[in-house]
């Protein structure tokens, strides 16, 4: 029997990413190639200041690639129109949204945009979805609430679910644990992985939380000075890809555990 074939739905060729400042570029990561499939989570890791957050940026076409392409289901990213975006890419930022005096309702119903006639009726293709986003994250409780009235965690899930009632293929997220504690970086992390599991959806996102990543995700794409490397947590311990993010004067990575420990 042939094997099933891949669906790949984001991939990079050559890509460069960074600044362009008065005619110069300023290059912060380059050679960056990479694939992901469909229904993979996918968790961007390395230390602050390596160009994780300027990639997303470069991934999800708000800002330009400075070399390279990029591939959103085999099709250019610069062939899409804003329009053809929205359906195909969903974003989740770090940053507050615009209005928290929305009830969590009508935030998740945002994400309905790309879809909704010039009058913004909502239709029952509409409902379903948001329904759907509600339960899948746990947010049907809060329907009713005010954004501002909602706790770090709360407003992440409610984020997360307005990307989720988006319903694209891919949903990148950038730093989606910042501001959280332990028990709610978990369960973020535990919430994108069931998502990414049961809805086929692929997720890519960065994070600090490089022990929960490596336990949670089916890849990892490592951002180091030496290169941009992607695959199985396992293989990269194996390949040694942890040990470089760190000083070694200052961090220690025990490749039996998977996790980092402060020398003392």
């Amino acid at each position: 029997m042939a094997l099933e074939e891949k669906h790949i739905i984001l991939q990079t060729h050559n890509l460069s990413v960074g600044y362009s400042k008065k005619g110069s570029d300023s290059i912060i990561a380059e050679g960056i190639d990479f694939s992901i499939e469909k229904g993979e989570l996918v968790g961007v890791v390395g230390a602050n200041g390596i160009g994780k957050s300027t990639l997303l940026r470069t991934l999800t076409g708000m800002q330009n690639a400075l070399k390279g392409s990029i591939f959103l289901n085999g099709k250019s990213l610069n062939e899409y129109s804003s329009f053809q975006l929205a359906t195909q890419l969903s974003v989740v930022l770090t940053e507050a949204p615009a209005s928290k005096n929305l009830s969590v309702l009508e935030m998740i119903s945002l994400g309905r945009q790309p879809y909704t006639n010039w009058m913004d009726s909502l239709s029952e293709i509409d409902k379903k979805a948001i329904n759907f986003a509600l339960e899948a994250t746990e947010t049907t409780a809060l329907t009713h609430r005010k954004c501002y009235e909602l706790s770090d965690g709360q407003m992440q899930r409610v984020a997360i679910a307005r990307a989720l009632a988006q319903d694209t293929p891919l949903i990148i997220l950038d730093e989606p644990t910042t501001h959280l504690d332990l028990y709610h970086r978990a369960y973020v992390l535990k919430l994108l992985k069931n998502l990414a599991k049961e809805t086929g959806k692929t997720i890519l996102f960065s994070t600090h939380e490089i022990d929960l990543a490596i336990q949670l995700t089916d890849k990892m794409l490592v951002m180091a000075k030496d290169g941009t490397y992607i695959d199985a947590p396992c293989k990269l311990i194996e390949d040694g890809r942890f040990e470089a993010l760190f000083p070694k004067e200052t961090i220690d990575f025990d490749s039996k555990t998977g996790r980092f420990t402060i020398r003392k």
